[in-house]
C-alpha cells in the first residue's frame, strides 16, 4: 500500500474495484466504514453485488475481466470535464499527452458496450473521482488475477496520477495484500526476480553483494515462477519443497497440478496440518504455528511487527526456519548457521534496503513503516511524497483485451471466484474450527434466481458445473448478489475443488493465473453423480 491503514479514514471519496473487503479484509474494512461516516463518498466496481455495494454511493457492476474498458473510461471522462490536476502532471509525471490520446476513443457509451455498466454511471463515477480533494483507491486481487492484471494496475495508477492523489496523506494507489505475511514474503526476495529488498537478480553489482554475503554464486537472470515451475515437474525439475502451501486446492488447474506433483522424483511439504498437498509429499515436516513461533510479520502497510511465541510447539514440529536452516546445513549450504528467527531478521535489515535501519529490537515497537534506509529514520507511511523512486510517474496505455477464455454456446456462463469471511483460503486452519463450519458447512455456487429457472435448476439441489478442464457437483443458492449469466464460488473447500476449473490463462508479464474468469456451463446433476 502507498498510504497506512490509518489514512483508509480521511478520504474524501474512495474508489473500491475488485475488493470484497468487508470479508476478505473485514477489520481493515472497519476504517473505511468510519470515513464513510464522516461524510467519504464510497465507488464499488465489482461484477457482484457484494456487501460493500450496499453502502456505496456509487455502484458499477461490471463484466468479469473487462476492467481496463471501465478505467479507460473513467480516464476519459476525468480528461473530458477537464478534472485533471495539470500542475502535478506537469512537475510529477511523464507521458500525460500518449495517454490523453490513448483515452480519447475509451467513450463512456463505447465501454458500456463491454463492460456492461451504464454509461451515465461510469460518467458519474469518474466525475466524483476526479473532483475528490482527497481521493484513495483501494483494490484486491479482484484486479490482478487476470491475464490484464498488469493492465489493470497501471490503469488504476493512470487514474491516481492524472488526479494528482497519490503521496499525499488519505489518498494513493492501495492493495489489500491477500494473505498474511505476503508483504513479508516478498520484502525477503521471496521472488523469481529479485534479491531481498527488491534488488533485481539480474544487476551484477546485486550479484557481487549477495555472493560474498551468501558464498554461493547466483545466475544473472531472472527465476521461474511457481506456474512454470509446476509445468516443468517431471522434466527438468525432479524435486520440489512447498512451505505452507495448499497448492494442490489453491492453484487453477486441479489435475494440471496433482499430475506435476506426483511427476516429481521426490517432494517435501512444511506445513502445520497434513493438506491435500502434503498428502502427495514424500516427507513431511510437521511446522509450529503462528502462536508457537518467534518471528516478523509485515503486513500490507509495510509495517514489520515481532511476533512472540505463546506456547511451545507441539510434539515434533519446528519453527519453518530451523527446519530449513537444518535441510540448509545437512546439503552443505554456506552461511545457515542462524540460531534463532532474530538472527535471521538482522541479516534481512543487514542486506535490504528497505529494512537497512531496523533490527530485531526496534521492530518489537512495530511502529516502522518501510523504507527505513537508515539508523534513526522514522520510517515512511506515505510512499511517493515529493518524488517517485523513478523520479517521474510513468503513465502507460493499456488497451482492452478479452478474457483468456470467453463465455460460447458450450460454456454460456461467467463463473468468477473469491473468499468468503467465514473460511480462508484453502480451510487448512478454518476447516479445523467448529464455529466457521458451522456458518459454511459446505461449498455453494451463488447463481442469480433467474438463472436458476433458466437451468432447471433448484436452490439447495445439486448441480454439475464444468468447465474446459474438469467439473465439479456443488449445491445451489439462488442469490441476488450474482448478476445474470455470472455465477461465484468461493476454493475453500477440497471436497468441491472448484480450481479444479479455472486456469483458462495467465497474465504474460507476471504469471499470475486468470482465477476470476471462467467460462463454464452448469447442469442438474443426475442421481448417479450424487
Amino acid at each position: 500500500m502507498s498510504n497506512p491503514l490509518a489514512d483508509m479514514e480521511k478520504p474524501d471519496v474512495i474508489f473500491c474495484i475488485g475488493t470484497n473487503m468487508t470479508e476478505a479484509h473485514p477489520v481493515a474494512a472497519t476504517r473505511l466504514k468510519k470515513a464513510m461516516r464522516h461524510g467519504a463518498k464510497l465507488i464499488v466496481a465489482d461484477p457482484r453485488h457484494i456487501p460493500l455495494a450496499e453502502i456505496a454511493d456509487v455502484v458499477l457492476p461490471l463484466r468479469v475481466g473487462s476492467d481496463v474498458a471501465l478505467l479507460g473510461a473513467m480516464a476519459h471522462v476525468i480528461v473530458r470535464e477537464g478534472l485533471v490536476d495539470e500542475s502535478f502532471v506537469a512537475e510529477r509525471t511523464e507521458g500525460f499527452e500518449a495517454l490523453r490520446a490513448h483515452v480519447a476513443e475509451f467513450t463512456p457509451t463505447w465501454a458500456e458496450g463491454i463492460t456492461g455498466v451504464p454509461a451515465a454511471d461510469i460518467e458519474r463515477a469518474a466525475i466524483l473521482f476526479g473532483q475528490a480533494e482527497r481521493g484513495a483507491i483501494y483494490y484486491t486481487l479482484g484486479i490482478t488475477e487476470h491475464i490484464c492484471g498488469v493492465d489493470n494496475v497501471q490503469s488504476l495508477c493512470n487514474l491516481a496520477l492524472m488526479t494528482g492523489n497519490i503521496g499525499r496523506e488519505g489518498t494513493g494507489i492501495n492493495p489489500m495484500r491477500g494473505q498474511n505475511n505476503i508483504q513479508g514474503a516478498g520484502d525477503c526476495g521471496a521472488l523469481p526476480n529479485n534479491y531481498p529488498g527488491f534488488q533485481p537478480v539480474t544487476d551484477p553489482a546485486n550479484q557481487k553483494k549477495f555472493r560474498e554475503a551468501w558464498g554461493v554464486e547466483v545466475d544473472l537472470e531472472k527465476g521461474i515462477t511457481k506456474v512454470r515451475a509446476l509445468d516443468e515437474c517431471g522434466s527438468s525439475i525432479h524435486a520440489m519443497l512447498i512451505c505452507g502451501e495448499n497448492t494442490v486446492v489453491s492453484d487453477p488447474d486441479r489435475a494440471h497440478c496433482e499430475h506435476a506433483l506426483k511427476s516429481l522424483e521426490h517432494l517435501v511439504v512444511i506445513d502445520v496440518f497434513l493438506t491435500d498437498t502434503a498428502a502427495l509429499a514424500d516427507v513431511v515436516f510437521p511446522a509450529a504455528a503462528w502462536g508457537e513461533v518467534d518471528g516478523v510479520f509485515t503486513n500490507t502497510e509495510r509495517r514489520p511487527q515481532r511476533v512472540r511465541a505463546a506456547v511451545e510447539p507441539q510434539g515434533q514440529a519446528q519453527p519453518d526456519w530451523w527446519i530449513l536452516t537444518q535441510l540448509a546445513r545437512r546439503l552443505d549450504f554456506p552461511s545457515f548457521e542462524y540460531e534463532s528467527a532474530k538472527d535471521v531478521f538482522n541479516e534481512l535489515c543487514a542486506l535490504s534496503p528497505t529494512y537497512n535501519g531496523l533490527d530485531w529490537d526496534l521492530v518489537a515497537e512495530g511502529r516502522h513503516h518501510w523504507p527505513v534506509p537508515e539508523k534513526g529514520h522514522p520510517g515512511t507511511p506515505i510512499l511517493h511524497m515529493g518524488t517517485f523512486l523513478r523520479g517521474k510517474g510513468l503513465f502507460k496505455t493499456p488497451s482492452y483485451r478479452d478474457p483468456a477464455e470467453v463465455i460460447d454456446d458450450e460454456y454460456p456462463v461467467w463463473l468468477t471466484t473469491g473468499r468468503r469471511l467465514a473460511h480462508y483460503h484453502t480451510r487448512t486452519m478454518t476447516g479445523r474450527a467448529v464455529g466457521t463450519q458451522y456458518l459454511v458447512p459446505e461449498e455453494l455456487v451463488e447463481i442469480h434466481p433467474h438463472d436458476v429457472t433458466k437451468l432447471g435448476l433448484e436452490d439447495g439441489g445439486l448441480a454439475v458445473m464444468s468447465s474446459r478442464r474438469g467439473e465439479v457437483v456443488v449445491k445451489v443458492q439462488a442469490t441476488t448478489k450474482s448478476p445474470r449469466g455470472t455465477v461465484f464460488c468461493s476454493f475453500s473447500f477440497s471436497d468441491v475443488p472448484i480450481n479444479a476449473l479455472t486456469g483458462s490463462g495467465y497474465d504474460p508479464e507476471t504469471d499470475t493465473a486468470e482465477l476470476k474468469v471462467c467460462a463454464v456451463r452448469i447442469e442438474p446433476a443426475r442421481a448417479t453423480l450424487v
